[in-house]
């Protein structure tokens, strides 16, 4: 399998791409760095170009994402962070996909990292702008299942885990290389029968 996955300079991304290659996949990951290929999920001319880059693709994971408003309440969340947070981790994925789907063949797939922070059963009081977008990437990742289905392209919904990355913290429970090791036996099961599924990381239902 030929796959890409977006924001892969450290963490669950990172783990992504060692753990898809130790399978035996070609995997490319794209940074905003310029190591591996460069891709800026935001700007649509840096998609395009990362389009052309990559080429020919079986499977697309949107990973990719920010944290930005952490510990901010609804009295401190502020317009930049839910902008800025909007721009990468929903923006990002539809422009990500619409820059990719001419390079996934038949029958390909596509992955969408949402969050539990974006269930309409985990509900808080801080990180507004994180949980508010995660929830509309996993909805953008159920319609795509509805839209891509007469392609014969599986759509699969994701919750890594509280993983220990800068984002999760070092109190979380799942390394980033076991949550990677569950997402990809999540990967190479889906298909059409599981696409539009909410997974958690070890293959459990999870609510919108």
């Amino acid at each position: 399998m030929r796959a890409l996955v977006t924001g892969a300079s450290r963490g669950v991304g990172a783990a992504l791409v060692t753990e898809g290659v130790a399978r035996g996949h070609e995997v490319l990951g794209t940074t905003r760095d310029g190591a591996g290929l460069t891709l800026e999920v935001t700007d649509p001319a840096s998609q395009a170009e990362a389009a052309r880059a990559a080429g020919a693709i079986d499977f697309l994971v949107c990973n990719a994402g920010v944290y930005l408003d952490r510990s901010a309440g609804i009295e401190d969340v502020t317009a930049e962070q839910l902008r800025d947070t909007f721009d990468t981790n929903v923006t990002g994925v539809i422009l990500t996909v619409q820059a990719q789907l001419a390079n996934l063949s038949e029958g390909g797939r596509i992955a969408i990292v949402s969050s539990q922070m974006g269930s309409s059963e985990r509900t808080g009081s801080s990180g507004f702008a994180y949980r508010a977008s995660k929830a509309a990437a996993a909805n953008i990742g159920a319609n795509l299942a509805t839209a891509l289905k007469d392609r014969g392209i599986a759509v699969g919904i994701y919750h890594p885990g509280w993983v220990q990355t800068d984002m999760g913290g070092a109190a979380a429970g799942v390394t980033a290389e076991q949550s990677a090791r569950g997402l990809w036996d999540r990967f190479e099961a889906l298909d059409m029968e599981s696409s539009g599924r909410f997974e958690t990381f070890d293959g459990q239902p999870h609510p919108f």
